[in-house]
């Protein structure tokens, strides 16, 4: 099964919604000196958006540093996008920006915190994922 590896920020909408995943995850810390996460295996990135008006400054930047590293970056097998639909066009556009830059899909996109709805049908993606994963293994 892929691991998750989620940014959250003070607001914690992304935390609590890996917390009802209740899914093996690990988190960015907002502390920028803290050390980052490290995969061992394949992984999912969840990260939202911080985006001014423009979509400048999207992709958080402890997540561009994790993914800037080729050995992180090699792992990641896909990314759920999330944010806020109040803003428009820049809606988890952190979640395609880094789909788009490291070659993988974007599996999902949540608004703010999820739904059940979400939350199920994320859980069934990961599931899904994983199966493909060990179907695929040599």
């Amino acid at each position: 099964m892929p691991a998750l590896i989620y940014f959250s920020s003070k607001s914690g909408n992304t935390e609590r919604f890996v917390a009802r995943l209740a899914w093996p995850a690990a988190r960015f810390s907002i502390d920028s000196d803290a050390p980052m996460p490290k995969p061992d295996g394949p992984f999912v990135l969840i990260c939202p958006t911080y985006a001014d008006g423009e979509g400048r400054g999207a992709v958080p930047k402890p997540v561009i540093r994790f993914l800037n590293n080729p050995t992180n970056r090699a792992q990641i097998i896909g990314v759920i996008g999330t944010g806020n639909r109040n803003f428009g066009e820049t809606y988890a556009l952190a979640g395609r920006i880094i789909a788009d830059k490291c070659k993988v899909p974007l599996l999902y996109t949540f608004e703010l915190a999820g739904t059940e709805t979400d939350i199920a049908r994320v859980r069934a993606g990961l599931k899904k994922l994983g199966r493909q994963l060990c179907s695929t293994a040599a």
